[in-house]
């Protein structure tokens, strides 16, 4: 038998030689690839597989800001907050405002940032109408304050907003979850008494009042728990179960400070009864009833959507 003779430009291993060869070899091809002119472009075209589509989503929104620049006015107010209407309005081309004003509230551990969306769709919707307001004063966790001292500080807000912008006649609030019982007492202290105004305004609004010198127009709140978080299955992922409903009633305000108190209605500040039994009526310097039904008052426009847990709170 004739014995079987390697090949040209192979290498013979002897027993247990590791096959090193074949490392080196794709080791140099990758360096090659790297090095050459080819094998950068060739590099180029793989990582563009990836990095295009990202390139292109940054276009995109770099294009729907500058075409919000056209027409949005976006400015800051000095009490906090940021206020948006239409630059291209016919308010604006007058040098004023438009007559409406929007105030929007955030819940829970929210922010200004949430209804940013939502702001722009009112402008862009009825642009010649109204100047939106997004409230930044109860942010984080401010909220855990309570919804008297949060209350305090949004009328604080909107009396400095009206203020800055001259002009304005109404006012609305939209407010999600806590924010519409922040709303709620920002709205008794903005109150101002009918016999406060010249007869003729006061004939125009019905005798019911203004609120910050401005004739209410809408209050709407989206899951705001008018009556409270306090009950049987308030808390969907205590899955109902009664030791740790009533756990959670007892450290709430361990976890959301004086809101959350006031959200399970165990506070007795002065031993008066819970703030939010409190806001059901009228007291010595607030005013809360305030918000007749729609047959009552055409202007103002009641729509509360709430629920009986504390979802989005």
């Amino acid at each position: 038998m004739l014995a079987s003779r390697p090949m040209a430009g192979t290498t013979v291993l002897s027993a247990g030689q590791p096959r090193r060869d074949h490392w080196q070899r794709a080791v140099t091809r990758i360096r090659l690839w790297g090095s050459t002119t080819q094998g950068q472009r060739d590099r180029s075209r793989w990582v563009c597989c990836f990095w295009s589509p990202v390139v292109k989503q940054k276009e995109k929104v770099k294009e729907k800001e500058k075409e919000k620049e056209k027409y949005l006015a976006v400015e800051p107010t000095r009490g906090g907050g940021e206020d948006i209407w239409s630059a291209k309005s016919e308010a604006a081309e007058q040098g004023r405002f438009p007559e409406h004003l929007i105030i929007m509230v955030n819940g829970l551990v929210g922010s200004a940032e949430d209804w940013r969306f939502a702001a722009e769709q009112f402008v862009k919707r009825v642009p010649d109408k109204v100047i939106v307001h997004r409230s930044e004063c109860n942010s984080a966790m401010l909220t855990f304050d309570g919804v008297d001292l949060m209350g305090e500080r949004l009328a604080d807000e909107v009396r400095s907003v009206v203020v800055q912008r001259r002009g304005v006649q109404k006012i609305s609030f939209v407010a999600h979850s806590l924010g519409g019982l922040v709303a709620r007492y920002a709205i008794g202290r903005l109150y101002e008494q009918p016999s406060q105004f010249d007869s003729s305004i006061n004939e125009s609004i019905g005798g019911k009042g203004l609120i910050a010198g401005l004739v209410p127009m809408n209050f709407i709140t989206f899951a705001s728990p008018h009556l409270g978080s306090r009950g049987n299955k308030q808390l969907p992922f205590l899955c109902g179960l009664p030791f740790l409903e009533k756990r959670a009633l007892e450290t709430a305000h361990w976890i959301a400070g004086r809101t959350g108190k006031h959200l399970f209605l165990t506070d007795s500040d002065d031993g008066k009864p819970p703030l939010l039994l409190r806001m059901v009526d009228d007291s010595d310097d607030i005013k809360f009833r305030l918000l007749p039904s729609p047959s009552s008052l055409p202007s103002l426009l009641l729509f509360i959507a709430s629920f009986k847990n504390m979802i989005g709170s």
